[in-house]
């Protein structure tokens, strides 16, 4: 049983395309007075334009900012920096890791699943994706690693939306709807986002991620689709306008049972699934409840890491139901729904 989670520290992984409004908001987290401690490490200190009047003191690879923030760039290997950060006295409330532009999100999130150290004392807390309402479009035509981006994210700021028209506003939102269809949106000008939108977001907490089947997944008024198993988000025949924008090579997947499940079976074909099928999963993650077990437990993984842990008792009166994502290319849902099938218990 590992330590439990609430005792590491929260690490965002901040993402998004160059020009997107990064630097924006790495900039107001360096520089708001929110009155937290966070460690930020960005891949290049100098190309994001980190304004220098807020940096109080530079100590090797380390910034201090004024508010309390410490910066530092990722020069070297990403596991020997976060070992260092968590030596340094008066810890640091959350980290939060930049990735370049260009970059896919997964290696760094797999950081925090590999190394033994860094996942003693930090948990992955959310992917923060950082898109562009003008040219996202564009980009997810041209660029796989918009794409990847997109579905990876947990939490998306669609940022300029103060420069498209309204229809392109919800085309752009349908586009990143049809990849990813489980993330929290928020639209913003210039990243003005509350801060507690996209850091501590307790991500790993997944209720919020999974207040599944966003609106648009609905098929009638008087359609009840929590219990229908085979809907979910690439049907055609419901298509609310989003079929144009059906991305084929990136699905979601989201299974429920309000039956418990066998641990003993579960685990293993979990495992087994990401050991197999880990390439084409991008993302997975649950809230499960097991037969004979009072606690939730939950998951989440990158491809074919995993990490989960008893998280809390379930509450009196909340519904004891198990839900997981899966998100990812060519993912071969009939054997993912039987699996999961033979888990509940009988």
């Amino acid at each position: 049983m590992s330590e439990l989670t609430s005792q590491k520290i929260p690490v965002t992984v901040l993402t998004g395309y160059l020009g997107a409004g990064k630097t924006t908001l790495l900039n107001r987290i360096l520089s708001e007075n929110h009155g937290k401690k966070y460690a930020v490490i960005v891949n290049e200190f100098g190309e994001i334009g980190i304004d220098n009047d807020l940096i109080i003191g530079a100590d090797e690879e380390v910034f201090e900012m004024n508010n309390g923030c410490v910066c530092c760039t990722v020069r070297g290997d990403l596991v020997r920096i976060l070992e260092g950060l968590m030596k340094r006295k008066g810890k640091f409330d959350a980290i939060i890791v930049e990735t370049t532009g260009l970059a896919d999100p997964a290696p760094v999130a797999q950081t925090f699943f590999v190394d033994e150290d860094v996942q003693k004392n930090a948990r992955l807390d959310a992917v923060v994706t950082v898109a562009d309402a003008k040219w996202l479009s564009d980009r997810l035509k041209d660029a796989p690693e918009a794409k990847n981006q997109i579905a990876f994210a947990d939490v998306i700021v669609l940022n300029k939306t103060d420069l498209v028209s309204k229809a392109e506003l919800a085309e752009v939102e349908a586009r990143i709807r049809a990849i990813n269809p489980y993330a929290k949106l928020h639209r913003t000008e210039r990243c003005r986002v509350a801060l507690s939108d996209v850091l501590e977001r307790g991500a790993f907490d997944l209720d919020r991620i999974l207040e599944l089947e966003p609106e648009f997944l609905e098929v009638g008024d008087d359609h009840d689709h929590h219990h229908d198993h085979d809907h979910h988000h690439h049907d055609h025949d419901h298509g609310h306008g989003l079929k144009h924008y059906h991305d084929e090579d990136m699905q979601s997947l989201s299974l429920r049972s309000d039956k418990p499940l066998d641990a003993t079976k579960f685990m293993p074909w979990l495992q087994n699934l990401v050991a197999s099928e880990g390439q084409k999963i991008l993302r997975s993650k649950g809230i499960l409840a097991f037969s004979d077990d009072d606690d939730r437990y939950v998951f989440q993984g990158v491809h074919m890491m995993l990490e989960g842990d008893h998280q809390r008792a379930w509450k009196e009166g909340e519904p004891r139901e198990s839900r997981l994502v899966f998100i990812g290319r060519e993912l071969p849902e009939q054997i993912i729904r039987d699996g999961f099938e033979r888990c509940i218990t009988t």
